[in-house]
This record gives structure tokens, sequence and C-alpha cells, in this order.
């Protein structure tokens, strides 16, 4: 079993190392990061683990889970980090809706980004919401070799 990441804290600079993984390889494919080039990075980081938007990503395991959700992501899948941290990111849709997720990975594979993906997600409850206009990109180190996805997203509505 993998260990589960910390809880993003000052004690652990906001997890920036992976922060910077998510605004970096962001960057490298649309253009523009995560984090101003000219904030204190840690700042930046903080900013992000309490932005209004949802930040979430998923590593490379066979069956991706989640590493890394903000707290507004938290909030709307209705878990704690110690739970979301261990979600198979496919656990965070539908099962019925399980071939368009598929689709839209595969797509992100492909192309590196997109930035128009819509969809309904599950909360830990059951209780649903859909995103709207998400943007979604695949994860590379400095090396390029490819560590996961991430998404992002400020449109939801609950169902």
């Amino acid at each position: 079993m993998r260990p589960l990441p910390e809880l993003p804290s000052a004690t652990n600079d906001y997890l920036i190392d992976h922060i910077r993984l998510l605004s970096d390889s962001l960057a490298h494919w649309s253009g523009c990061g995560l984090m101003d080039d000219e904030a204190d990075p840690i700042i930046a980081a903080r900013r992000l683990y309490f932005a209004p938007f949802a930040l979430l990503s998923h590593g490379i395991e066979a069956d991706p889970i989640i590493n890394y959700a903000n707290h507004t992501a938290q909030q709307l899948f209705e878990m704690q980090w110690h739970e979301i941290t261990m979600l198979p990111s496919r656990l965070s849709a539908e099962a019925v809706v399980q071939q368009e997720r598929n689709a839209l990975l595969k797509r992100v594979t492909d192309h590196g980004y997109i930035d128009d993906y819509s969809g309904v997600r599950i909360a830990k409850s059951g209780s649903r919401f859909q995103i709207e206009d998400a943007t979604v990109w695949n994860l590379q180190d400095a090396s390029g070799n490819y560590c996961g996805q991430a998404a992002m997203f400020s449109i939801w509505h609950r169902l």
C-alpha cells in the first residue's frame, strides 16, 4: 500500500513540490501555469489549497488514486484529506458514466490538455454535481516523464 500524502500545511510548505509539478505541467501544455512567477511559491501553494475553485490530481497507479485535492475539492466530494487521497479517481464518477470519463482521460492522454470538459461527479454521500468547463492536463516531471493527470474547475452545480 502506498504511503498517504501529507495534508497540505505550513509544516510541509503546502506540498509546494507537488504544486510546482501541477503548475509547470499546465504551463507546458497551455502556456499558463497556476502560480505567478513573481509570487512567493509557498504563499501561492497555500492560496491554491484554499482557492475557491477545485484542484485535484491523481498518480500513475494501474487504478490511479487521487494524490492531491484542495480544500474546495474536498468539500465538493464531501471527504477529508485522508479519505480523498485513498480514492481511486474513477470512483469520483458514477459507474454509468465511466465510459465517458475514460474517453475524457484518453483525449487528455493523447493531446496533453483540454479545457472544455463537463460531466457529472459523485460525492461521498451519493449526491451528484455537474462540473463545467474543467481544465484537465497531463502531469510530467522535468525530464518529460508522465506523472499522472490533474483537473481544475470553478463551475459546478449540485444536482
